[in-house]
């Protein structure tokens, strides 16, 4: 009954969900974070499956370097030799098991999860995204999110074309990098978010870091490759309160998302 009445008000109101988010650490080699958070995880899915909601949100999590350690690990290079090595000690013995159960349990529940690729964790670049969904299936895809890609020197409307139908949900958030800061920094700035000053970048609100024309290709190049789905805009500017950042991004987005469906190219 509390279910129906819930559902009934978002109706009513003219609102839909269209993710439900779990952001975790489902592979922290702490059993207490790791199992609390794949418990949380798998009550995201069945909650979704209630609701009618299609996609949950995660994070791939990162393992430690041993069955022993406390805290994660994550590889950023490919030498010395016992960064690969520890590399694919986690992707066989952690990555890989957890995420083909989890996937299958969502599939089964008709959940589909989307990845957000995330520095600090194995998922992080198309590249990894892509690996995984190898491994676990198409049932695993991602939650795109450009800000994450304009930081680590991926050109995020480039990656579209790499990731195709891997794309299940989008985060509409933009980033400014600083070229004063970035050459004495590079851009795994550890600084803390609030330093703007001194970091080599920063989230912004949507136009703020990149203009008009930028997100006009954005958007398109997400129908060309098949999604027709929400820009989901996620406020981590530090410069601008909630209210306001939400409200410039959807101003901002609102003459530049595509609502209607092409007509037939007569010309073609």
């Amino acid at each position: 009954a509390a279910l129906k009445e819930f559902k009934k008000k978002l109706d009513d109101a003219g609102f839909s969900i269209s993710a439900l988010s779990c952001h975790g650490d489902p592979l922290h080699p702490d059993p207490a974070i790791s199992k609390a958070h794949q418990e949380v995880s798998r009550k995201t899915i069945l909650l979704a499956e209630k609701l009618g909601v299609p996609v949950v949100i995660d994070f791939s999590g990162c393992p430690g370097d041993s069955d022993d350690a406390k805290y994660p690990n994550w590889v950023t290079a490919a030498w010395p030799p016992h960064f690969p090595q520890l590399l694919a000690w986690q992707w066989e013995k952690k990555v890989a098991p957890y995420w083909i159960e989890h996937a299958k349990f969502a599939a089964d529940h008709g959940v589909k999860i989307a990845i957000e690729m995330h520095p600090g964790f194995v998922v992080y670049s198309p590249e990894t995204l892509l690996k995984l969904r190898s491994i676990a299936g198409p049932n695993v895809g991602c939650n795109y999110d450009p800000s994450h890609m304009f930081w680590q020197g991926i050109d995020p409307i480039a990656a579209i074309r790499v990731l195709g139908d891997a794309i299940f949900h989008v985060h509409a958030k933009d980033t400014q990098i600083y070229p004063a800061n970035l050459p004495k920094t590079g851009v795994l700035d550890t600084k803390s978010y609030t330093d703007e000053r001194n970091r080599a970048w920063i989230f912004r609100t949507c136009g703020y870091g990149h203009g008009e024309d930028w997100w006009r290709e954005f958007v398109s190049t997400l129908r060309m490759y098949g999604y027709d789905y929400v820009l989901s805009v996620e406020h981590e500017d530090s410069l601008m309160s909630p209210e306001e950042g939400l409200t410039k991004a959807v101003q901002f987005l609102n003459s530049i998302v595509i609502r209607e469906k092409p007509g037939v190219a007569y010309w073609a």
